[in-house]
């Protein structure tokens, strides 16, 4: 368990054979992402990096009522709003860590996502979603703007409904979600284990390898002209034939078997 300072918020961290499972636990209080929830989500994801043992990574929020209702305004949120600048740039960490760990990270949206909560399950590779979840940026009624988030919710919707939301503020169903390209799989609140584990099972049945170089690859090009875009991806189908695995899923194809891969 990483335990956080403040007002006591906890992230849990514990894995389940090759899952590491990061749970944001308050659910009281919708399960706030406070500064030092942020930190620990950083150093969770840092730790499931670093464990070879460590696969896949799932994030979600304790209890059935929030994934994360976004910043702790309760907090030294605006108190301190110089002197806590650098502890809120921990966010913008973990967005880049989310991208860069090396492994498939699912969010197992069980409630609603709103603000950070909102962005945090955006930047995740894969996000699984209760039917009764909803999604928003109201941070503009506060006085406040989803500064970061905005970096994540413009690369993956329509720029103008993404204006829209920090706007006004509306929630959007976890369908209209779906159907905008944050989430990708909805279900109702007794199928969501069962969803979140099928897809991790697919994740492991693949090598980690090519899973990690292809990950770095496909958001490595997300802004690159065309032409700078291929040359790069040239290079990556080059490195990822060079692997272990990839010798190993081909002679699997052609010996009809279930490839063995170790990840190299």
């Amino acid at each position: 368990m990483l335990a956080t300072a403040g007002r006591l918020t906890l992230l849990r961290y514990e894995t389940q054979g090759p899952r590491a499972i990061l749970t944001i636990d308050d659910p009281e209080r919708r399960n706030p992402m406070s500064l030092e929830t942020m930190a620990a989500l950083v150093d969770g994801i840092g730790r499931a990096a670093a464990d070879d043992d460590v696969r896949v990574v799932v994030i979600t929020g304790a209890g059935d009522k929030a994934f994360s209702a976004g910043g702790d305004l309760s907090g030294r949120f605006v108190d301190a709003p110089l002197a806590d600048h650098g502890d809120r740039g921990k966010l913008a960490e973990l967005f880049r860590l989310l991208r860069r760990c090396g492994k498939p990270v699912i969010a197992r949206v069980n409630g609603h996502a709103i603000a950070g909560g909102f962005g945090l399950a955006a930047a995740c590779d894969i996000v699984i979603a209760v039917d009764t979840a909803t999604f928003g940026t109201p941070e503009l009624q506060i006085g406040l703007w989803p500064m970061m988030i905005s970096a994540v919710l413009q690369r993956l919707i329509p720029q103008r409904v993404a204006l829209d939301l920090m706007l006004t503020g509306r929630r959007i169903s976890a369908e209209e979600a779906r159907q905008l390209g944050v989430v990708s799989q909805v279900v109702s609140a007794d199928e969501l284990d069962a969803a979140v584990d099928e897809t991790v099972d697919r994740l492991l049945a693949v090598s980690p390898a090519a899973l990690a170089l292809g990950k770095h690859a496909f958001y490595a090009v997300e802004d690159m002209p065309l032409d700078a875009a291929l040359d790069h991806l040239h290079t990556g189908l080059s490195v990822v034939a060079m692997t272990e695995d990839a010798a190993e899923g081909v002679a699997a194809f052609v010996d009809k078997r279930d490839p063995e891969f170790r990840g190299r």
